[in-house]
């Protein structure tokens, strides 16, 4: 009698051939969302060419997004959590197109939450809240002449216990940031130290109590000046948990210092229903377009594709007669009317190609290294040479890679100095990840954090090249010995859908990543990425 256990020793021997997913079908899942005109290398762009868009506008884990108007430039950047180089700049004309322009944040500061991105008398700050020693939070200033850097070194504003800052100059000329709470600080006049203690500043807006949240968690103030009145606007019902929790809601005063009044449409962006196509939407900030009409940008998960992260969303916003604002996107289901009044610019950036020193801290960044690890690659031409850290896959701090995309291939050669161990991954953290790894003489296999030591194959290896796709959270793996041209078919395939925050914390998501580990270094090469049809449940 065959047993369970047989059959999966089987598959993993390649003695069960599964058929490989049908990419080219072009079939369409029952909910899949309206037709998108694909990007570079097929991922998902907002800009559908007509003068619309559909969100999200930054496919991918690119959450807590802070938003800068420079005159006729914006510019954004993201929670990096524990990614190293972090804090990547991106840039855009129109709102809608977005392309990177590097990483302000070099030094590791352990975890890092909800930033802020300001510009004070033609200098640019990014106020970030961390958590170098992982025994608790202070916030941080980095600042630069030019947003392209080159980036200060970090200063410890002593603000400890702290997160999510938003930067404002009240009228009375004075520097403030506010803080989860929600409470605030002042500054100093070049905003690198404290002037002040930390005292309360608004009592948000309670929901009812029945509502289905995940807790109140007052955070994400930002604030804006307009017509005398002082916009505050801020996050609260938790910013994952339950779809129809995290929520957008505003005040106003006449000073820094309040009173403040609710705005009576609160909470101004909600999901209402699990079966929305955005789920936890929050975390806003308000945006002048280049025309003059008003938007707001906020995060939110997609519904199903919890993996990808929190993704960057835009929200068109109409100011009413009251002085209030209000969202008119509704569940952002559909395309919307793109900002007027500019030149749509690039769009996203290649994936694929070499390994190269300009590609790392924008497209490939170490995850959780310790400060030595920083140095642990150097390049050789269009090689990357990665130096071996850790036992396994678990502590090797991977170097690891944002996708956005719902289906996608990804491949790489992967070549083994004497004693290394390296492989090709889809890695949440070291509790949560799945892949391929390969010595000089085995194939393992890791599925849900652990190596599956039955499965096992011996097949010697100094040079490979291995394929991941990733078909709506189904993965299947292959692999090369003669550089491509013929492929084996891995015979475990494995299920990521529950591989994100509500299972594993950390607000991360599930990225594409390599490692190296055991006793010699890791050559990486050639890698190549693109989107496919999804086909899985179809």
């Amino acid at each position: 009698m065959t047993t369970r256990r047989d059959l999966f020793k089987a598959m993993a021997a390649g003695a069960v051939a599964l058929p490989l997913p049908a990419f080219a079908t072009g079939a369409t899942p029952p909910s899949a969302p309206p037709a998108r005109v694909p990007g570079v290398e097929g991922q998902r762009k907002a800009d559908l060419g007509d003068g619309t868009y559909l969100n999200p506008i930054v496919a991918g884990d690119h959450p807590d997004p802070t938003i800068l108007k420079d005159g006729d430039d914006y510019y954004m950047t993201f929670s990096s959590f524990l990614a190293y180089p972090g804090l990547v700049v991106w840039h855009s004309k129109d709102l809608v197109n977005w392309t990177p322009v590097g990483p302000a944040l070099q030094q590791n500061l352990g975890d890092i939450w909800a930033v802020d991105l300001c510009k004070h008398e033609g200098r640019y700050f990014i106020y970030i809240p961390a958590n170098p020693t992982g025994q608790g939070w202070s916030i941080y200033a980095i600042w630069a002449d030019d947003i392209r850097g080159p980036w200060s070194a970090p200063v410890d504003l002593g603000i400890s216990g702290c997160i999510d800052p938003g930067h404002v100059v009240g009228e009375d000329g004075r520097r403030y940031l506010f803080v989860n709470g929600i409470r605030k600080i002042r500054l100093a006049d070049d905003g690198l130290a404290t002037a002040g203690e930390l005292e309360d500043s608004y009592r948000p807006w309670r929901y009812p109590d029945h509502w289905i949240t995940e807790n109140f968690a007052p955070e994400g103030p930002k604030l804006l000046w307009r017509d005398g009145w002082l916009y505050l606007v801020t996050a609260v019902g938790g910013t994952a948990g339950p779809a129809t929790g995290h929520m957008v809601i505003a005040a106003r005063s006449r000073s820094v210092h309040g009173p403040w009044e609710h705005c009576p449409r609160n909470p101004l962006v909600r999901t209402l229903s699990a079966h929305e196509p955005w789920w936890s939407r929050g975390h806003a900030t308000l945006v002048e377009g280049p025309a003059g009409d008003w938007w707001m940008v906020y995060h939110g998960y997609e519904n199903g594709f919890r993996t990808l992260g929190r993704q960057t969303l835009l929200e068109p916003v109409e100011w009413t007669g009251d002085g209030w604002f209000r969202a008119l996107g509704g569940d952002l289901s559909r395309p919307l009317p793109k900002p007027r009044g500019a030149t749509p610019g690039p769009n996203g950036h290649a994936l694929s190609g070499p390994l190269s020193r300009e590609r790392f801290g924008v497209q490939w960044s170490f995850h959780q290294p310790r400060p030595e690890e920083m140095q642990r690659v150097r390049w050789e031409g269009d090689t990357l040479v990665l130096a071996p850290a850790g036992r396994s896959p678990a502590d090797s701090a991977p170097l690891a890679c944002i996708v956005g995309d719902r289906a996608y291939q990804a491949e790489v050669t992967i070549e083994l100095e004497p004693g290394a161990e390296g492989g090709l991954l889809l890695y949440y953290n070291p509790k949560a990840f799945v892949g391929l790894g390969f010595t000089a003489d085995t194939v393992k296999t890791f599925q849900y954090a652990e190596e599956l030591a039955w499965a096992r194959q011996p097949r010697a290896t100094r040079q490979v090249r291995v394929r991941m796709t990733n078909d709506a959270n189904v993965v299947t793996w292959e692999y090369s010995h003669d550089g491509g041209r013929s492929w084996t078919l891995h015979g475990t395939r494995m299920e990521v859908s529950g591989m994100h925050h509500n299972v594993f914390g950390g607000f991360l998501s599930l990225r594409v990543a390599l490692y190296g580990t055991g006793g010699g270094a890791v050559r990486l090469r050639d890698f190549a990425y693109r989107a496919i049809a999804e086909t899985a449940g179809a």
